[in-house]
């Protein structure tokens, strides 16, 4: 009995192996399905199947009807699209990018082709809110979780990437084109296997697979008529760093693509003050004075002081949380420190933060 993927059910006895795309085998034949298995089959955009008339336990099997097939397809279908993504508020438009891009993703893990229309599509009108990513850059991080880090990570890398741009000074289509450069830069770990790429704790050789990725993303992008060579270039080299030290090609100083530069403070940025699985994020602040230290050696010193004056944009009067949980207000800040000003805590206590190493803002109140 030949059915569609959405109306089998757990029990369901295969009666030919399901291959992917590519021909490969994904589940054998004979295989009692289980919710899992299912799962991977609209993983993997199989359409339809073959199985048994009869379940395992021998019952009769009774395919969904359309109707309820309609709604399995609702079910996982992306939230209903707004025909004005200006009505949404910024925060349900990038959970809706977020939603959209992981279906971009596993398309490409099934070794489908990218659709830069369909990329652009999705990722250019956010960029496009550029007010709204301004009054979010230093609490995005807030917005990811655990089990959907990655899909976070690509889609906040691109709009802080364009956002830095436009602060350099870039025109917008050149901002466009590094906040593109940023959401696909990581399109290349679709190439890595289920097992490294989920997993928590990676050996040497995981490692260095990972570190493949940069070189995937490119090949993917490669021969995209439609991507600027500019975008391939950002998407190659976003893990080089100045002092040669990167990778996959060990360039230095000015052989790095200024795109790439760009999304190299984004990335480190973002995946710090993340909560990861194998990792505790950190604050935004005590994240800017790594960076700090890092621009004299591995990042580009004017990107990184222009990404910190955009995010440490404090004001006199400012409130903000310190990490020792207590409140206070900024009364003076010091220009060559953005992140360590002068606060006036709520007992009324003055506290100049460049005195204590072991305090920093934690959140703006």
């Amino acid at each position: 009995m030949r059915v569609s993927s959405s109306q089998v059910v757990p029990g369901c006895v295969l009666l030919r192996e399901v291959k992917g795309k590519t021909s490969r085998p994904i589940i054998p034949q004979k295989t009692v399905l289980t919710a899992e298995h299912i799962n991977v089959l609209h993983k993997f955009l199989i359409e339809h199947v073959d199985v048994s008339e009869r379940l395992q336990n021998g019952t009769l099997f009774q395919p969904q009807t359309v109707d309820e097939e309609e709604k399995v397809v609702q079910s996982t279908q992306p939230k209903e699209k707004v025909n004005d993504l200006a009505e949404l508020s910024f925060r349900d438009h990038y959970d809706l990018v977020v939603e959209q891009y992981k279906r971009l993703f596993e398309s490409w893990q099934n070794q489908l082709p990218i659709d830069n229309l369909a990329v652009r599509n999705l990722i250019l009108p956010l960029i496009n809110r550029m007010d709204d990513i301004g009054s979010a850059v230093y609490k995005l991080h807030k917005f990811a979780n655990k089990k959907d880090y990655f899909y976070h990570h690509s889609v906040s890398v691109s709009i802080l990437s364009a956002y830095l741009g436009k602060k350099l000074g870039y025109q917008k289509g050149e901002w466009f084109q590094i906040g593109l450069a940023g959401l696909l830069s990581d399109a290349g770990m679709a190439r890595l296997g289920d097992s490294v790429f989920h997993k928590e704790i990676l050996n040497n050789e995981e490692r260095m697979e990972i570190r493949n990725h940069p070189t995937y993303s490119y090949r993917m992008v490669e021969h995209v008529k439609s991507i600027p060579y500019t975008v391939k270039l950002a998407v190659l080299q976003h893990h080089e760093r100045m002092d040669g030290s990167g990778y996959p090609l060990g360039l230095s100083q000015e052989k790095i693509h200024s795109y790439a530069r760009i999304i190299a403070v984004c990335d480190i940025y973002h995946a710090m003050t993340s909560e990861r699985v194998y990792r505790k994020k950190q604050s935004p602040f005590s994240v800017i004075e790594e960076l700090q230290k890092e621009q004299y050696s591995k990042l580009d010193i004017r990107i990184v002081q222009v990404f910190i004056d955009s995010i440490a944009n404090f004001s006199i009067g400012t409130k903000v949380l310190l990490s020792n949980n207590q409140a206070g207000e900024i009364v003076f800040i010091d220009p060559k420190m953005p992140t360590r000003p002068i606060l006036r805590l709520e007992n009324g206590e003055i506290v100049t933060l460049s005195n204590h190493q072991d305090l920093h803002i934690s959140e703006i109140l």
